[in-house]
């Protein structure tokens, strides 16, 4: 089963409390069996603030992994300003609505020139999906590349260009894989792509990416991207920035990944920390784009960008700009950059700002590793197509305290 290796096993339920077991049954009855949960023993948590996590006995977590709650676990502004707005309206984008164009506004504000439209919508899923709607009906093709253990959401459309769901079988045959930057020349590899295109006789819509190449083991250092990225401009495609996981901060140098290349995209995909756990998303888009999709549809989403999401996803900024989230996660990230590869049992550690990830010997040992941090009450994950790169990406309010008490994790459970 492609994915991490960290999942719970059902067939080890009758091992768990009491408590806990007749919880994960009701569940796997109800929910069904391609839902997963983490942890050799899952966990059930009642409460969150700022960086942890706390069950309902009052146990509190160090939360190294969750990047949803960008700004912290129940911030009070995001959290006033969604039920403030709750309790006095919520509708959709067919009425006017000053709150909406205010962030809008405010919003392509943080994008190079070029990058004018936003649309909105719930989730990454749906922001990717619309995208490649987008680039499709501009182009006019349908191909589109991917790198090899890429994940960008569970629609329909969407599955068949992540092969970290289902592997590289489940993709559409519109879609071709080249290998993660470090992997390969990653130019070379995006024209061979292109040249497939030609000998299949696919026209291409576009090269997709996550600028931080997350579940490809996390590869912030791309040689060969701007050149990658020219050659499918040239060949009459489109370059999507997927900033769903990357976006808003998280990086330490500015609020979005690409940036780090000196690239503008033609696309760029919002999701997961727009509203710090409210569900929020968005394409921002190249003018020229849009109009060229709106000449043949007409998009409308029930309640993506309606004005409770609206006045989440603005607080969220608010409070990234407000208290410099930015300048924190470059501050933070670079300690532990520092630090980490001193660890015993460390290979290699891969980031920028608070997206890291730490290349263990193998997935086994990175299984073994989340599991024993998890009873150490510190929560991390897994990457990297085969497993063992540990993935570092909290809160971005992740503070000096809380990066000492993950590395010394680390170091007692890697010893």
């Amino acid at each position: 089963m492609p994915g991490p290796t960290a999942y719970f096993d059902p067939a080890t339920v009758d091992s768990l409390p009491a408590a806990t077991r007749d919880l994960v049954e009701r569940r796997i009855r109800v929910l069904g069996p391609a839902y997963r949960l983490f942890y050799e023993e899952p966990v059930q948590f009642v409460r969150g603030r700022g960086t942890k996590l706390y069950t309902a006995d009052g146990t509190e977590y160090l939360d190294a992994y969750n990047n949803v709650p960008s700004v912290g676990h129940a911030h009070p502004r995001v959290a006033a300003a969604i039920a403030e707005q709750a309790a006095r309206l919520t509708t959709h984008t067919r009425y006017l609505d000053r709150a909406l164009v205010d962030y809008a506004e405010d919003l392509v504000g943080e994008f190079p020139a070029p990058l004018r439209n936003v649309m909105f919508t719930c989730t990454g899923s749906e922001a990717n999906d619309l995208a490649l709607r987008i680039a499709k009906a501009a182009t006019g093709g349908t191909g589109i590349i991917v790198t090899a253990n890429a994940y960008h959401g569970v629609t329909t459309e969407i599955a068949a260009i992540s092969p970290s769901l289902g592997g590289v079988e489940s993709l559409a045959s519109w879609v071709r894989v080249v290998p993660a930057p470090g992997d390969g020349d990653f130019a070379h590899d995006v024209r061979n792509a292109l040249e497939d295109f030609v000998a299949s006789g696919i026209r291409p819509a576009a090269l997709i990416v996550d600028t931080i190449f997350a579940s490809d083991g996390v590869r912030p250092f791309v040689p060969g991207f701007a050149t990658a990225v020219a050659a499918v401009r040239a060949a009459g495609a489109l370059f999507i920035a997927d900033e769903v996981q990357p976006g808003f901060g998280r990086l330490g140098t500015g609020m979005w990944g690409f940036a780090r290349h000196d690239l503008v995209p033609d696309l760029v995909t919002l999701g997961k920390p727009m509203g710090n756990g409210h569900p929020v998303a968005a394409v921002v888009a190249r003018p020229e784009l849009v109009a060229a999709f709106g000449d043949h549809a007409r998009y409308f989403n029930t309640f993506g960008g309606s004005s409770v999401s609206i006045a989440a996803a603005q607080a969220t900024l608010d409070v990234v700009r407000d208290e410099n989230l930015v300048e924190n996660a470059r501050v933070i990230g670079d300690y532990l950059l520092e630090q980490l590869p001193t660890i015993d049992g460390v290979l290699e550690v891969r980031g920028s700002g608070l997206f890291i990830g730490v290349r263990v010997a193998d997935d086994r040992v990175a299984l073994g590793a989340v599991n024993a941090l998890k009873r150490r009450h510190i929560l991390l994950g897994e990457s990297g197509k085969d497993n063992d790169v540990l993935k570092i990406r909290p809160p971005l309010v992740f503070d000096r305290a809380d990066s000492d008490r993950l590395l010394e994790g680390l170091t007692g459970v890697l010893a």
